[in-house]
């Protein structure tokens, strides 16, 4: 039994000890740091242990951090979601030949530094930049608009960014649609809108569920683009977690807010697995 199992275990190896060194290890180092108090100069006193840090994560002014981001981060996959879909589909009924060029061109921002894309934001947002040069130039515009450095530009920025992992997502699931049971729909008298309802959208869930969770969890915890386009006025939890780390040097505390953070993404994941599960049954059943 066990040789026979041998080479499954030799080929799982190297993904499992990658795993194992650069995910379980750290979070274990966090979850080990988080139960102690920052040190006189920074740091960790290992002499004074303590659970405050969790309790300080629960304050109402870190709760609030915390829900801002949420927030930001779902306004950030609703609006991917609404844009990718669209585009994952259109993908899919094109020629079969030209799928492979519109997914290299989905994916063609990734030739480029993510800080050089954000920088590029920064450049088009501004006030002296491109988009208030043009409003004001056609004339729908007598003033610029103050669009960086705001919560807008954040959620600009994130959707940018990650687009690109939903529309592949969602395109996956839809390429694996059978397209048979449109055509029963069709024949059986249901419209385009009821079909995408009722058959389409429910047996494509598990690639929006991955779509949104991809684009969720990435937003939640980026501290660059908020950063850089929020220029320090929008806070979120990943910003917090960089601050108690480099600059307060509270890395106890840090470490409670990434596990918090952590709990959070495997909550979704989670619920992602799950509605994956359901409409894999329900895509058998049919």
């Amino acid at each position: 039994m066990i040789s026979a199992r041998l080479p499954r275990i030799l080929l799982a190896a190297p993904g499992l000890g990658w795993i194992a060194l650069f995910l379980l290890v750290p979070c274990g180092v966090l979850f080990f740091n988080a139960f102690f108090e920052r040190g006189i100069y920074g740091g960790i006193d290992y002499d004074a242990p303590t659970a405050e840090n969790f309790s300080r994560v629960a304050d109402p002014l870190y709760l609030s951090v915390f829900l801002a981001s949420a927030r930001i981060a779902a306004t950030a996959t609703a609006i991917a979601l609404l844009i990718g879909y669209p585009a994952a589909f259109a993908i899919s009924l094109a020629p079969a030949r030209r799928h492979t060029l519109l997914l290299f061109l989905v994916m063609l921002p990734f030739w480029t530094s993510y800080l050089i894309r954000t920088y590029a934001w920064m450049v088009l947002l501004n006030r002296a930049g491109l988009i208030n040069a043009a409003l004001i130039g056609s004339g729908v515009r007598s003033e610029p608009l103050d669009m960086l450095y705001s919560e807008f530009a954040v959620v600009l920025g994130l959707v940018y960014s990650y687009l690109p992992f939903v529309i592949l997502a969602i395109y996956t699931s839809i390429s694996r649609l059978d397209r048979a049971l449109l055509e029963a729909s069709a024949d059986l008298g249901a419209g385009g809108w009821r079909t995408f309802r009722k058959v389409m959208l429910p047996l494509t869930l598990p690639g929006i569920a991955t779509g949104a969770v991809f684009i969720f969890v990435l937003s939640i915890g980026n501290f660059v683009t908020a950063d850089l386009l929020g220029g320090g006025r929008v806070q979120m939890v990943g910003n917090l977690v960089y601050d108690q780390f480099l600059t307060a040097r509270d890395w106890p505390f840090g470490a409670a807010l990434a596990l918090g953070l952590i709990a959070v993404m495997m909550i979704l994941l989670f619920l992602q697995a799950a509605i994956s599960g359901r409409a894999a049954e329900r895509g058998a059943a049919a």
